[in-house]
């Protein structure tokens, strides 16, 4: 027999009355805390997918909320000051996503934490795992630049997503994103629907949001679908784009997500390999500080001579002159325009 005690036992009483923790009321949260860019930001999201009608534009905020069930007993809503509140971290502990990047998991490196409402934070985790924790291995069809994530960016969003609609928010600890060179894990304090295993998570199943509220919202603002098929669509996007299935792994407080990247998506791994095979062949024709160049060109064909003096800690000209002498040995070539082509290193 299991003992409940704390969180899980208010959970508990709530779902027996039929009640959830972001349906209940928030005391002192009014319309004045209500952002009105985030109201303009739902509603225009919503009847673009055609899921409103687009009358609600000319409806007041007050009218959305109870449109959108989101008062109870003559107050506003723990969902609607999640989705609607420009700061919840003012009424709701732990209302953030943390992200770290790990060398090894005793190493953290440098993290980040992402504030604001639901509806703005997607969107902001996404643009900073991109921009500061994941490399993307770059590519080209012609002149056609491609940047492909060890983790494809349609699996990322629905697991973001399923972490910020499903989160037990009242355990005041925020989503957290682990970040390595390899593989990433989304941990988010949480429970599978009450004699739910791993094995129904993965094979098909009725939607049942811990927080109906919330997803009520998030769906017909188009972030996600109401048939249950979050996990579906993550595992499908895995292995439409050829990367390793996602794990899950359920914790007594908390449930995780890892995905690991194919071997050809761990940006170092491939560079190293790279740069050992042009080392090989062409070492013998270039200096020192032409391979620091052509190193750098591994890692993005596209860096321009500004961004690669920077990098390097020389002047344009200097670059000017390596890249030079780099065409003149047949190592390096230009592929297209100067602004919107690529170097190509030949190798053979």
């Amino acid at each position: 027999m299991q003992t409940l005690s704390g969180l899980e036992l208010e959970s508990f009483i709530l779902r027996k009355r039929g009640a959830s923790w972001d349906n209940m009321p928030l005391p002192g949260f009014t319309i004045d805390d209500i952002d009105d860019e985030l109201v303009k930001k739902f509603k225009g999201l919503a009847v673009n997918k055609g899921r409103i009608d687009k009358s609600v534009l000319l409806e007041s905020k007050e009218d959305l909320m109870e449109k959108l069930r989101l008062t109870n007993a003559g107050c506003y809503t723990n969902a609607a000051m999640l989705l609607f509140s420009k700061n919840p971290d003012k009424w709701q502990l732990g209302a953030y996503t943390k992200i770290g990047f790990f060398e090894t998991d005793a190493d953290l490196r440098y993290q980040d934490e992402i504030h604001g409402s639901i509806l703005e934070q997607i969107d902001k985790i996404i643009e900073v795992l991109h921009l500061k924790y994941m490399k993307a291995i770059i590519s080209y069809e012609g002149i056609q630049r491609i940047e492909r994530y060890f983790v494809p960016d349609d699996a990322l969003r629905e697991a973001l997503l399923n972490a910020l609609c499903h989160k037990q928010y009242e355990s005041c600890t925020p989503i957290q994103i682990s970040v390595y060179e390899d593989r990433l894990y989304i941990a988010n304090c949480g429970k599978l629907p009450e004699n739910w295993t791993v094995e129904n998570l993965m094979s098909k199943h009725a939607s049942k949001p811990y927080n109906p509220a919330i997803a009520n919202a998030l769906y017909l603002a188009g972030f996600i679908e109401s048939w249950g098929r979050g996990i579906e669509k993550i595992c499908q996007a895995c292995e439409e784009d050829g990367s390793p299935a996602p794990v899950y792994t359920v914790h007594p407080g908390d449930i995780m997500i890892r995905f690991t990247a194919s071997k050809d998506r761990v940006l170092r791994i491939f560079a190293d390999k790279v740069t050992d095979r042009v080392t090989d062949r062409v070492t013998d024709r270039v200096t020192e500080s032409e391979q620091e160049l052509l190193t750098l060109l591994i890692e993005d064909p596209a860096y321009t001579y500004v961004t690669l003096a920077k990098k390097l800690g020389v002047s344009r000209k200097t670059v000017s002159l390596k890249i030079k002498s780099l065409k003149g040995k047949g190592i390096l070539q230009r592929i297209g325009s100067d602004t919107k082509g690529y170097w190509k290193i030949n190798n053979e």
